[in-house]
């Protein structure tokens, strides 16, 4: 059987795409792990806050923000910023790029009572920002695909890819070869590594690692209702998550593509960042992790088909934001298949496109 399309990668822009495409023609969808999201997208510290980013990405994000309410992905979080005066510069410059509205220290430690008095002295809040609940939205995915006849092979990793009169081969380490019209790159970290197995130029993308800590609720808290903590400049962050605090050390590390562990140094030195900041010492890690964010060279997402070869469709460059874009960036993806105007903006999925890399 030839398919219509055939998507590589079972994250997030993996299965959006293959929802969305689902509705154009026949897929088939390979993820090379045991399951789906086992990655970047299984590994996020999951927010919807639609300042965060490129201006085209914060497009994307508010473009994707109908369908993540109607999947019932969105619940009420916050965000705040915090700093004070050994980092002015930073929050201030934090402050205008995420459009916060200030509040004072004591207004911050009102939400969040651990925060020091003497090195919280000014924050920024936005109420609006959410929790995003990743893996929701990647089984309503997997799901619309589903409904729409996607086959989805795990333990499918890719081995080689060949041009076919009809569109392409694709081979599995298992040695079964499928075929298909269209390619749909959404492999995140291996994006690339996919790109030139097919024969396309790489897009120049960097794999950067992010770490996370799991803490006992500091001091004894109850830190259901307290916001998305951030430090100026992002040197860390914190997020209540199931009666825990996750902390990150906000790092960026580029790394080659790997399965993503946290390093003990890393770790440690941003914990040590956040302490800094507040009252009770990080006295056990319950739990740690990593996962790989896949930044272009120009730090925006990289979505539609290549321009040298219209029928190599890219899904990458998700960065830090593909959570919160993956609903508008399938819808992308398939509109620009489809030869559809799409909803965007056309500044803005020029700014998207493989072409401007090209």
């Amino acid at each position: 059987m030839i398919h219509d399309f055939l998507v590589i990668g079972g994250g997030l822009a993996g299965t959006g795409a293959a929802a969305r495409l689902s509705e154009l023609g026949s897929v088939l969808l390979l993820e090379m792990e045991e399951a789906l999201g086992y990655h970047a997208s299984g590994r996020s510290a999951a927010m919807f806050e639609e300042n965060y980013g490129p201006a085209p990405v914060c497009a994307l994000a508010r473009a994707s923000a109908a369908h993540l309410q109607a999947q019932g992905c969105l619940s009420p979080r916050g965000f705040l910023l915090v700093g004070g005066p050994q980092n002015a510069e930073l929050f201030e410059r934090d402050m205008k790029a995420l459009a916060l509205d200030p509040v004072s220290g004591d207004e911050a430690r009102a939400m969040v009572p651990i925060l020091h008095p003497e090195r919280v002295t000014m924050a920024g809040y936005h109420a609006d920002a959410q929790d995003l609940d990743a893996d929701l939205l990647l089984q309503g995915f997997a799901k619309a695909a589903r409904a729409n006849g996607t086959e989805i092979k795990t333990r499918s990793a890719v081995s080689a890819i060949a041009r076919t009169p009809q569109g392409w081969a694709v081979t599995t380490a298992g040695g079964v070869t499928h075929e298909a019209r269209q390619l749909a790159n959404a492999a995140g970290a291996w994006a690339d590594q996919i790109a030139v197995l097919a024969g396309v130029a790489p897009i120049g993308l960097q794999p950067k690692r992010r770490s996370m800590a799991r803490l006992p609720a500091p001091g004894g808290n109850d830190v259901t209702s307290w916001p998305m903590i951030m430090g100026a400049g992002e040197t860390w962050y914190a997020k209540p998550d199931a009666g825990k605090l996750l902390v990150s050390p906000a790092e960026a590390d580029p790394v080659e593509p790997h399965d993503a562990y946290a390093d003990d140094m890393v770790l440690a030195e941003g914990l040590a960042r956040y302490e800094e900041s507040v009252t009770e010492p990080v006295t056990r890690v319950e739990s740690n992790w990593a996962g790989l964010r896949s930044f272009a060279p120009d730090g925006c997402l990289v979505l539609g088909p290549d321009p040298a070869h219209p029928g190599f469709i890219w899904s990458a460059g998700q960065g830090g934001y593909g959570v919160q874009t993956a609903p508008a960036a399938a819808q992308l993806i398939a509109d620009l298949v489809a030869d559809r105007q799409p909803e965007l903006d056309p500044g803005d999925v020029a700014a998207l496109s493989p072409g401007r890399l090209r």
